[in-house]
């Protein structure tokens, strides 16, 4: 039987929009240091007189991933066990150091050193985030938390083309990686200051607290104490873990596309100028933005009347994992303006698809010890595809001629095998069961 799920009480407090608010900043910030190098690398790749193959440009791009890949799991356990506000500040301090330290880069060896450690420091970002939304929103609200908290990461992405190609026109790259860096440390000083979870937090009152309590926020106190003993290594025997770590490794690999190549491919191949990159290179993430937050309205008050949250879920994963499928399209019409529009439709239906991959963890976590645990298992998983995409796409331009068809043919196959993921091998998006010795679900 579906739950009808009913609005916050009369006086309850909203302290968990303002917590929402200062995690979607921080990612913001993660992924402009993140985004940085696909706009500046042009610019540095002209001051050190590199001359760089597309192959190598793309380990560059992906050396970030070997780092920010290699240390997801510990990132999620690590999340898990000391809390989203101790995780998420050491993070943020990190990477903002490394990306500092960029700017001081003389090569190739001395780029892809920075964006290594910088990796390292960003992994526990996502399961942190993740794992504050799980404690802070009820499950029919969940969808939209969600879906702001993760559209950082195209707000950032969006934001790194006029910001990063103003600095660069203002002073130079070096400044850039130096301003960025900056703010970094400061959100990671606002955020350890104002985080507490809901019974510590001073702004939260009991009317909020029980409401979330009520209606499925995962947090320590409702938690079945069997369910909390489960092994972090156990969790790889769910067929479902395994489905999530498939499907999102899917969708990661086109959409980190947008992520690397998309400045190059624009300069390149439709010969924008840093003008141009500023403002009309925006439009597909500013679309994603927008379509991931209505999406997850949407989904929220489906919930909240009734609607199968599995079925919720799995309709906003696969729609928007088969909408990213048009891609390919995108490649082979004559007009820039015809591209921008099917690459923004490709962005906003993989944004759409995010906001229920990373409802997930909350959902099918066995208790909240194991929400962080599992966004960092599907996570080390989705951002392989950071380290073999980039690379992938270098290696068939140089093949191909700087032809981009084969590229985005490829990720329009990885988005359809992505969408079927979810649709049949990922089960209900409910709190997995303890299991039996030799059973898997």
């Amino acid at each position: 039987m579906n739950t009808v799920h009913s609005a916050a009480p009369a006086g309850a407090s909203r302290a968990r929009y303002a917590i929402l608010g200062l995690a979607f900043l921080g990612l913001s910030l993660n992924y402009l240091d993140r985004a940085n190098l696909s706009v500046a690398l042009p610019y540095i790749q002209e001051d050190l007189h590199l001359k760089l193959t597309n192959a190598q440009k793309g380990l560059l791009f992906g050396a970030f991933f070997w780092a920010y890949d290699g240390f997801m799991l510990l990132a999620g356990w690590f999340a898990d066990r000391v809390g989203p506000r101790r995780a998420y500040s050491f993070a943020a301090i990190w990477w903002s150091l490394f990306t500092i330290l960029t700017s001081f880069a003389g090569g190739f060896w001395s780029l892809f050193a920075f964006r290594f450690a910088l990796g390292a420091g960003e992994s526990p970002a996502y399961p942190a985030a993740t794992k504050a939304n799980s404690r802070w929103f009820p499950k029919h609200e969940r969808g939209f938390a969600t879906a702001v908290v993760d559209s950082g990461s195209r707000v950032g992405t969006v934001l790194a083309l006029p910001v990063v190609s103003a600095l660069i026109g203002f002073v130079s790259w070096h400044f850039s990686f130096i301003v960025l860096g900056a703010l970094g440390i400061v959100w990671a000083a606002a955020w350890y200051r104002f985080y507490r979870d809901p019974a510590e937090h001073p702004l939260a009152n009991d009317l909020e607290r029980e409401y979330l309590r009520a209606n499925g926020a995962r947090i320590d106190e409702t938690d079945d104490r069997a369910a909390a003993k489960i092994a972090w290594s156990t969790l790889f025997r769910y067929r479902t873990v395994r489905g999530m770590m498939l499907g999102f490794f899917c969708l990661n690999f086109v959409i980190y596309f947008f992520l690397t190549w998309f400045p190059t491919y624009l300069k390149t191949a439709r010969g924008f100028d840093l003008q141009a990159l500023g403002t009309l290179g925006m439009i597909p993430g500013i679309t994603a933005v927008i379509l991931a937050w209505l999406a997850g309205k949407l989904a929220d008050r489906a919930i909240a009347r009734g609607a199968n949250l599995t079925r919720v879920r799995k309709t906003v994963m696969v729609g928007g994992l088969l909408g990213g499928s048009v891609i390919v399209f995108a490649a082979i019409v004559p007009s820039v303006y015809a591209a921008l529009a099917l690459l923004a439709m490709c962005y906003a239906s993989l944004a759409v698809a995010a906001t229920g991959i990373w409802s997930l963890p909350s959902d099918v976590a066995p208790s909240s010890r194991h929400v962080a645990s599992i966004g960092g298992i599907q996570n080390f998983a989705s951002n392989i595809a950071g380290i073999i995409s980039p690379y992938i796409m270098g290696w068939l331009l140089d093949v191909y001629h700087g032809d981009y068809t084969p590229s985005f043919a490829l990720a329009a196959v990885v988005a359809l095998i992505g969408a079927f993921t979810y649709a049949f091998i990922v089960g209900k998006a409910e709190p997995l069961p303890i299991l039996p010795i030799s059973a898997e679900r």
